[in-house]
């Protein structure tokens, strides 16, 4: 049986978030267009060059719970690196998460041609989702096929 491409991309967007480099949450990106082929992918995780908070060099922020504390913490969020990755933003129609967007990645997605969010865990600060509906955008919580 054939994966839905919302399955085939979250899945993508789980296998991706196994490379974060975040010792609070391991979260994975994956941004297609309009015709469902894949634009960029991200990861949560320090900057290039920096040591990895999950390999014995952790950030101050390391020991908050997810979703506070952010100044304190070292890691680029998923969404940030793909949007980094990705040629032509105006090209992005879906972005898939394996948590919903904070305020900042949504603001940064609205600033883009993405209309719709789909997303596995909720974030737990959050308020971004109003934000983005009433722009007039699809936020959807993946439930599975």
């Amino acid at each position: 049986m054939r994966l839905s491409r919302d399955a085939w991309a979250m899945g993508i967007a789980d296998i991706t978030a196994g490379r974060s480099t975040c010792s609070r949450r391991s979260v994975g990106c994956v941004l297609l267009d309009a015709d469902g082929f894949i634009l960029a992918t991200g990861y949560n995780g320090v900057a290039a060059g920096q040591p990895h908070c999950n390999e014995a060099c952790p950030c101050s922020g390391h020991n908050a719970p997810s979703g506070t504390n952010l100044d304190a913490c070292g890691a680029i969020h998923a969404e940030q690196n793909a949007l980094l990755r990705c040629r032509d933003v105006r090209e992005i129609r879906t972005a898939y998460v394996t948590c919903s967007p904070c305020m900042h990645c949504t603001k940064m997605l609205l600033n883009t041609g993405c209309q719709r969010i789909v997303y596995l865990d909720d974030y737990p600060a959050n308020g971004a989702r109003e934000l983005w509906e009433g722009a007039g955008r699809i936020w959807e919580r993946y439930r599975g096929e």
